[in-house]
């Protein structure tokens, strides 16, 4: 399972509408492999959602060939 800490937080995410900085994002929530970022532009004051996909821990294929 993916972790985080206030430290690893994204920083400085462009809006997905206006492209202004968004300094960092207003919520974040986990759930298995998946962080979901919501993102608030106080410029154009646009919201938006991001997610973050990390493989689940023990969840990583054979090899297919030795």
């Amino acid at each position: 399972m993916a972790r985080f800490d206030s430290a690893d937080l994204p920083r400085g995410n462009p809006c997905a509408q206006c492209g202004k900085p968004i300094a960092k994002p207003d919520w974040v929530e986990q759930d298995g492999g998946r962080i979901f970022y919501l993102w608030h532009c106080r410029a154009c004051d646009y919201r938006f959602e991001a997610i973050a996909i990390y493989p689940e821990h023990g969840s990583e294929q054979a090899p297919l060939a030795a």
